[in-house]
C-alpha cells in the first residue's frame, strides 16, 4: 500500500515500533521519539488505517531511510560517459559505503558512442536501475515521455521522506516537469541562493592553458588578439616542431562531435564576453561579429598549418594521452578534464606544466565571462521503472545527496583516507600527496575525493576541501572573478521528440557539420560562403520556432529563479 501520512493517534504506536527497530540504526531513543512525534504532528488526520507495515512506520523526514535495511543488494548503474575508468568495490571508499549501506554497484559504461548506447537502451524499453547523464541530453525527455523512469518525489513520499530533507528545494523546483514530478537530481549544482552564500569561492572550469616552458621560450607573448594568437602558435611550432619525436599540436580543443565543439562554441563565446541576451531577448551569440572574427582567425591558423589533423578526430582518451605527453602547446579546454595528466606531468618535470594565461578576447579586451556553477549542475541521476528495489534505490539516492553521503565519498572512511587533524576533518597527508601525484592510482587505491561523482555536492564538501596546490592552483585562481552565474540560460533548448526538439537536433547537427568546414575553408571568402549557407539552412530548419521556444523558456526561468 502507499505510505500515507499517519494521524496523531498513531504517534505512540510509531514510537513503540521505532524503539523496537534499534537494528534500523536509530541513533538514540530520544531522537526516535522526536521523529515519531514530528511524523505524527505533520500528519493530516484523514486516514485511520493502522495496518501500515512496520518499516513504513519507521520512515521519517528526519532520519535516513537507508538505515531500515542494509542487507546486500547490487544496483546496475549506467553512466553515459565512455571515458569513466573506475569500478565500484575496488577501493576502500566504495567498499566502506557498501559495508555501511549494503549497496553494491555494477557500473555500465558505453564502450563507444554514448548516444547510440543510450538510444538502444531506451528503444529496448528496459533500463538499468540508475542512469546518470549530462543534464543537456535529449535522452532525459525521451525517458520521461516514454515513462521509463520513476518520479523521485513519489518514491520519496512512499519510501523515504528523508529525501526532501537532504535535497535542495530550489533544485527540485528547477527540475520539476510539466506533470508536477521530478525525475532527476543534479550533481555539482549551485542555485542563485548558493551564489549568495558561497559565491566568492566559485571558480570556473574553462581555461586557456599553455605549456609553460614553451610559452616562456617564445617570450610569453600576448595571445588576446587574433594576430598575437596566430603569431604565438607559429612561433611555438617553429621552435618546437616535435615533442619526443612526435609532431607538436599547436592548439588543443574539445572533441568535435556530431553536434559541434564545446571549445568553439560556449567557451570561445565566454572568452570573448559575448552577451547571452540583448534587450531582454536571448542573443544568438554565434552571429556576433567578435565571434566571426575569431573563427576566421582559426581558419587562418588552419591554412597556415597550425591546426593539427588530430584535433578533428581525437576523442577524450586520445587527448588525455597526448596531454600527458605534453604534445599540445595551447588548449582551450576545461581544467578538471586534464587534472590527472597535469599532476603526472608536474611530478615528472614542473617546468613542462600547463598554466592558464589570458586567451582570446574581444576588441575591447574585456575580461571573460566564464561559466560558474549553475543550478542545472553537470549530470542528473534518474531511477528506472525497472529498478530492482524502489525503496532501497530512493534511500540510497537520499544517502548520496545527504551531508553524510557526500562526506563518505569525498573524505572516505575515517582512519583510512582521512582523520581529524588539528581539530579539522581532512585527508591524511600521504593520501593528499598521492591524489596530487597520481590521480588514477589514487582512484583505485583510495577512491575518495569524488572518484564517484554521481551526486557530488561541492557546496557541502567545500568545508573539507584542502587548499589547492600547484599545478592545479594556478589554473583555478586564474578563473576567480571571471566566473558568472547564468542559470537562467540553462535548459532553454528544446529536447526530446517534440516538434521543437526535432528542430533543435537538426540545428545542432547542422552546426556539427559546419564547424570543421569553416575551419578548413581555403579563404575568408569561402568561409563567408559556408557561413551564409549555414544561416540560410538554419532558417529553413525552423530557427524561428527554436528561437521562440528559447525565449519563452528563458522568461520562465527568470520567474522560477526570481530574477528581474
Amino acid at each position: 500500500m502507499g505510505m500515507k501520512r499517519k494521524p496523531k493517534a498513531m504517534g505512540v504506536l510509531l514510537l513503540a515500533i521505532m524503539m523496537s527497530l534499534s537494528a534500523a540504526g536509530c541513533s538514540s531513543g530520544n531522537n526516535a521519539g522526536k521523529n515519531a512525534e514530528g511524523n505524527a504532528n505533520s500528519a493530516k488526520a484523514t486516514n485511520t488505517e493502522a495496518s501500515a507495515e512496520p518499516t513504513a512506520a519507521a520512515l521519517s523526514a528526519d532520519e535516513p531511510g537507508w538505515k531500515i535495511d542494509t542487507s546486500p543488494i547490487t544496483f546496475d548503474w549506467y553512466l553515459n560517459f565512455s571515458w569513466f575508468p573506475n569500478k565500484w568495490g575496488v577501493d576502500p571508499t566504495s567498499q566502506y559505503v557498501t559495508k555501511k549501506t549494503g549497496v553494491d554497484i555494477n557500473f555500465i559504461v558505453p564502450a563507444g558512442n554514448e548516444n547510440e548506447k543510450l538510444n538502444t537502451l531506451i528503444a529496448s524499453g528496459k533500463l538499468p536501475d540508475f542512469i546518470t547523464l549530462g543534464f543537456w541530453e535529449d535522452a532525459i525527455k525521451k525517458m520521461v515521455e516514454g515513462e521509463l523512469v520513476l518520479p523521485l518525489n513519489k518514491l520519496a513520499d512512499e519510501y523515504d521522506p528523508y529525501f526532501f530533507k537532504v535535497s535542495d528545494a530550489d533544485k527540485l523546483g528547477w527540475y520539476t516537469q510539466e506533470d508536477g514530478n521530478v525525475y532527476g537530481y543534479p550533481n555539482s549544482s549551485s542555485s542563485p541562493a548558493d551564489y549568495e552564500k558561497y559565491g566568492e569561492n566559485y571558480v570556473s572550469n574553462q581555461v586557456f592553458a599553455v605549456r609553460k616552458d614553451m610559452y616562456e621560450a617564445i617570450g610569453s607573448p600576448d595571445m588576446r588578439t587574433p594576430e598575437g594568437f596566430l603569431n604565438a602558435l607559429k612561433l611555438a611550432k617553429e621552435k618546437f616542431p616535435d615533442v619526443n619525436g612526435q609532431p607538436l599540436i599547436p592548439l588543443g580543443l574539445h572533441e568535435f562531435t556530431e553536434n559541434g565543439n564545446d571549445s568553439l562554441e560556449g567557451y570561445l563565446q565566454n572568452f570573448l564576453a559575448i552577451p547571452r541576451e540583448k534587450d531582454g531577448k536571448v542573443y544568438a551569440r554565434e552571429t556576433d561579429p567578435e565571434y566571426i572574427r575569431w573563427m576566421k582567425a582559426l581558419r587562418q591558423a588552419n591554412q597556415d598549418g597550425l591546426l593539427a589533423k588530430d584535433i578533428f578526430i581525437d576523442k577524450r582518451p586520445q587527448m588525455e594521452e597526448k596531454i600527458a605527453q605534453g604534445r599540445y602547446f595551447a588548449m582551450l579546454y576545461q581544467r578538471t578534464d586534464f587534472a590527472a595528466q597535469l599532476g603526472t606531468i608536474y611530478q615528472q618535470d614542473p617546468t613542462k606544466t600547463y598554466i592558464a594565461v589570458d586567451g582570446p578576447s574581444n576588441t575591447n579586451l574585456d575580461k571573460p565571462t566564464l561559466d560558474g556553477p549553475g543550478i542545472s549542475g553537470w549530470t542528473v541521476t534518474l531511477i528506472s521503472k525497472d529498478v530492482k528495489d524502489k525503496a532501497r534505490a530512493i534511500r540510497f539516492l537520499s544517502y548520496l545527496n545527504s551531508e553524510e553521503g557526500n562526506k563518505d565519498l569525498f573524505l572516505g572512511e575515517k582512519g583510512v583516507s582521512y582523520d581529524t587533524i588539528d581539530g579539522k576533518d581532512q585527508f591524511k597527508p600521504e593520501v593528499f600527496d598521492l591524489m596530487n601525484k597520481d590521480r588514477s592510482t589514487f582512484d583505485k587505491q583510495i577512491g575518495s575525493s569524488f572518484t564517484f561523482w554521481m551526486l557530488q555536492n561541492t557546496n557541502i564538501t567545500d568545508q573539507w576541501a584542502p587548499k589547492s596546490v600547484e599545478p592545479f592552483k594556478q589554473l583555478e585562481d586564474w578563473t576567480r572573478g571571471k566566473s558568472i552565474g547564468s542559470s537562467e540560460f540553462q535548459q532553454i533548448e528544446p529536447t526530446g521528440n517534440s516538434p521543437e526538439g526535432i528542430i533543435a537536433s537538426k540545428l545542432k547537427q547542422l552546426r556539427g557539420k559546419t564547424m570543421p568546414k569553416l575551419l578548413m575553408a581555403s579563404s575568408d571568402a569561402e568561409f563567408d560562403k559556408i557561413w551564409n549557407e549555414y544561416l540560410e539552412k538554419r532558417k529553413k530548419e525552423g530557427e524561428d520556432v527554436f528561437d521562440a521556444y528559447q525565449q519563452k523558456k528563458y522568461e520562465e526561468n527568470k520567474v522560477k529563479l526570481s530574477i528581474k
